[in-house]
């Protein structure tokens, strides 16, 4: 069936983020690229920024105008939190499918949302109609929604991997712990001293261990599986890689259950979710550049703990593929439209 191109802008085109869109999109066989924004860059050639977009997106970033991006039929935000909260609603008013991949629509309760984001929210009313945008929970809302809220990287990764423990009812919800590790793409472009090539390389280390933005957003998540409330402990961690997120998953189970089963046949229709084989162990590099989420699971030594290895591109499924497979659904395309490049190796 043919489709029209969908006219898309993108706000904030200047990240990683941004970048991994853009070379996603500059792919899409049904997607048209209509306005890269950036307040700094304006007048620049994309490509100039970004040379492996040379011959592929010949635009200029431009100023951020809602008129231009009134003209798009689908808007992604690609900026910092904070800032699509501020845009979105006269977007969404005026007929544009809004997709932010930064936070600022994640947590429903605006309260929880301030406390860990440190400002004002300034656009609530649009926080309760937000769909979250993992597919593989909410396909059929996204179908039918204005405004989609782009999960984070640490909780994509951890919510498909404890989401059939917990669907099946098979662990103690009071004792669910994430050890995630990241690649330093996911602090964002920008000059910090911790992402320094000098600090980062050839170290490895844990942070956010008294509390990490994702938390609310893992929890609020498990939470709605479960139906109760969930006690998850996550500590994240910093690899030294460029991307990728690896989380190691681990849950006490509460019966009997064939678990490789169990995974292979809740994940079976998923296209985008790879269970392995019994005795796996995905490593990061097999997802890098792809959009997919690859899963193990095991029981050691046939014990009462369930540990489960997720993997994704903190940058694809982890953000900027994902923020397409919702447009791919809120548009009416094929679901794997523009998203089925085999990861890159080594």
């Amino acid at each position: 069936m043919a489709h029209k191109k969908i006219k898309i802008g993108v706000v904030g085109g200047t990240g990683y983020t941004g970048v991994e869109l853009l070379r996603l999109l500059a792919q899409h066989p049904h997607g048209e690229l209509r306005v890269i924004t950036s307040r700094q860059e304006a007048g620049a050639p994309v490509a100039a920024m970004f040379p492996n977009l040379r011959g592929r997106v010949d635009l200029d970033f431009s100023a951020p105008s809602d008129a231009a991006l009134m003209q798009c039929d689908v808007v992604f935000f690609a900026t910092p939190n904070g800032v699509a909260m501020q845009q979105a609603k006269i977007l969404v008013d005026a007929g544009v499918r809004v997709i932010d991949i930064a936070a600022d629509f994640r947590i429903k309760d605006i309260a929880t949302w301030e406390k860990w984001y440190g400002v004002k929210h300034a656009c609530p009313e649009l926080v309760a109609e937000a769909i979250y945008g993992l597919p593989e929970v909410n396909r059929e809302s996204i179908k039918r929604a204005r405004i989609v809220a782009n999960p984070g990287c640490y909780p994509t990764s951890v919510q498909l991997g404890f989401l059939p423990l917990i669907a099946n009812k098979l662990v103690d919800l009071e004792h669910l712990i994430a050890d995630a590790k990241s690649g330093v793409s996911g602090a964002g472009r920008k000059a910090e001293v911790h992402t320094l090539f000098c600090e980062a390389s050839d170290n490895f280390k844990a942070y956010g261990v008294t509390g990490h933005r994702h938390h609310p957003e893992i929890a609020q998540g498990l939470n709605l599986m479960a139906g109760r409330e969930v006690r998850l402990t996550f500590v994240p961690h910093l690899a030294p890689m460029i991307r990728g997120i690896h989380a190691t998953l681990y849950a006490r189970l509460t019966g009997s259950a064939d678990l490789q089963q169990i995974y292979e046949k809740y994940y079976a229709n998923e296209p985008f979710v790879d269970v392995l084989s019994a005795g796996s162990h995905p490593d990061t590099r097999s997802v890098r550049g792809s959009n997919l989420c690859r899963i193990a699971v095991h029981q050691p030594h046939g014990g009462d703990i369930a540990v489960v290895l997720s993997v994704i591109d903190n940058l694809t499924k982890g953000a900027a593929g994902q923020a397409i497979q919702n447009m791919n659904l809120m548009c009416g395309l094929p679901e794997t439209s523009g998203l089925e490049q085999i990861a890159l190796m080594p």
